[in-house]
């Protein structure tokens, strides 16, 4: 017969089988083995230990942050992920801990082995922590020299359009490389900052390597703002590197527009004197506006006395308006506003003889009579005030503007002008001799109908009981034409006469008014 161990008639019971190892005795040297080990974020001590999910947890963690951080960027890993990875090796290295503390380790045989072990591996993290930052330098500057050569490329496309279009361009390259100068200084990109400025210059200022002085000037005053965004340490000889330049433009920009009569020459000889008064160029400034002036007295005499003369003129206004620093150059400009007025007032005469061959007769007049008054003294006053008559007649009478007229005066047949009007007239003639006269307004005459002007036996100034107004002229023999104006009436038109005086007869002249006019 057989006895079950467990029952109890038996007498005794067998304990049941363990399922587990019982428990290692406390070891501090375990524990903290397997805390270093976790320590480097491989979970190293959870191997030791046995709890291979809890180390595969370990390598997920450590891959998840590599993710992250790799490749590395000039920012770095978040602040969030790189704290959440900490928090998780930290808590695995405790638990580790705690886990080693009663368990037996695998391998090495002794603990103090692991903690050693523990110890060196922590120089994984740390140095991982020195490569990443070393990486993340390089990214850095890579980043930096990126921007830098974002730059380059801006002023490279920008040199090849017109710097209006350009300078914003320009602008945004200049605050890149001041900005690395500023706040990247010791970085590489920093350091070619000093290079690139060179190429920045001759690129903004190419229009004057090209003698192009017009469309120098803008991009060169652009230049000589620089300095207040750059350190002048940082530009060097850069710093006064326009202004040579930009004096020269100024110059000869402003010598074509003053030789092509464009008025924006004042401003660039005005900017010249004022900011580079002590430059070779501001001292031609002065030859060049007395050769213009010495041009346009020139062309007085030309085929186009006019033009010379309003560009005479333009010159004498613009001339004054042209001020700088050195007196002496004020003055001596002064003295050339002065010529041009002197000659634009004498030229006066060529120009008003000019309209008169040309049939300009209405111009001829404003001309000729302007000289006249401003000009009391001048040699052709007197011819000038024959010419406005007779060019007046000439606008009634074109006939009478065939040959401009001298100041011969006087001659051998007499003819007698009478005022048969209402009206205070001005009689003008012109042919062998020109001039005028007025006679006053008869004071008994009235207009005459139209109808009674055609009829037969019409003879005005024929009342013998009337005392009209009357002058007796001597003329050459030869056609002489009259034109009588009202100097009262409104709205009436001039009349005319053409005479054919011969020697040995006696002429009358007589200015009569129609509901239409003389």
């Amino acid at each position: 017969m057989s006895w079950d161990h467990n029952d109890p008639r038996a007498g005794f019971v067998v304990p049941p089988m363990p399922t587990a190892p019982p428990p290692a005795p406390a070891d501090g040297w375990r524990a903290a083995g397997v805390g270093l080990l976790n320590l480097s974020g491989l979970g190293l001590g959870y191997l030791l230990v046995r709890r291979w999910w809890l180390m595969a947890a370990c390598w997920v963690a450590t891959a998840v942050l590599l993710l992250v951080a790799l490749p590395a960027d000039p920012d770095g890993v978040s602040g969030g992920a790189l704290v959440s990875y900490l928090v998780l090796v930290v808590l695995a290295a405790v638990h580790g801990a705690v886990v080693g503390l009663r368990t037996r380790l695998m391998w090495p045989p002794a603990a103090w082995i692991a903690v050693v072990l523990g110890i060196v591996l922590l120089a994984v993290p740390a140095g991982g922590v020195v490569l990443y930052d070393d990486a993340r330098d390089e990214a850095t500057e890579q980043m930096l020299l990126d921007r830098l050569e974002r730059a380059d490329d801006l002023v490279l496309a920008a040199g090849k359009r017109p710097f209006s279009t350009a300078e914003s361009d320009y602008r945004r390259a200049l605050r890149t490389y001041s900005d690395l100068r500023g706040d990247h200084s010791g970085s590489r990109a920093a350091d070619e900052v000093p290079g690139r400025l060179k190429t920045y210059y001759t690129t903004v200022g190419s229009a004057y390597e090209d003698e192009n002085y017009c469309e120098a000037v803008a991009p060169l005053k652009y230049l000589r703002t620089v300095p207040r965004t750059m350190d002048e340490k940082d530009l060097g000889s850069l710093a006064t590197w326009p202004d040579d330049r930009l004096a020269t433009s100024l110059y000869e920009c402003g010598s074509q527009y003053l030789t092509g009569g464009v008025a924006e020459w004042t401003t660039h000889f005005g900017e010249l004197l004022s900011d580079f008064p002590q430059s070779e160029q501001a001292a031609k400034v002065e030859p060049s506006v007395g050769t213009a002036v010495d041009k346009a007295v020139k062309d007085v005499g030309g085929d186009d006395p006019c033009k010379a003369v309003e560009r005479l003129d333009t010159l004498n206004s613009q001339v004054s308006g042209v001020r700088g620093e050195d007196t002496a150059v004020t003055e001596a400009l002064d003295k050339e506003a002065a010529r041009a007025r002197k000659n634009a007032d004498s030229g006066t005469y060529a120009c008003g003889v000019d309209q008169y061959k040309e049939k300009s007769f209405a111009e001829a007049v404003t001309t000729m009579n302007d000289f006249a008054e401003s000009n009391p003294h001048h040699k052709n006053r007197a011819r000038a005030k024959k010419i406005a008559i007779a060019a007046e007649v000439a606008q009634t009478v074109p006939a009478a503007g065939k040959r401009l007229p001298t100041t011969a005066s006087g001659g051998s047949i007499s003819v007698t002008v009478k005022n048969d009007s209402p009206d205070e007239i001005t009689v003008l003639y012109t042919g062998p001799v020109t001039g005028s006269f007025t006679l006053k307004a008869c004071g008994g005459c009235t207009s005459y109908s139209l109808a009674s002007t055609v009829g037969l036996g019409f003879e005005p100034c024929s009342d013998s009981g009337k005392n009209y107004p009357q002058r007796t002229i001597r003329l050459p023999a030869g056609t002489t034409y009259f034109v009588h104006k009202s100097r009262s009436g409104l709205g009436k038109s001039p009349a005319s006469d053409t005479a054919k005086l011969s020697a040995g007869y006696l002429y009358t002249e007589c200015a009569y008014t129609t509901s239409f006019g003389y």
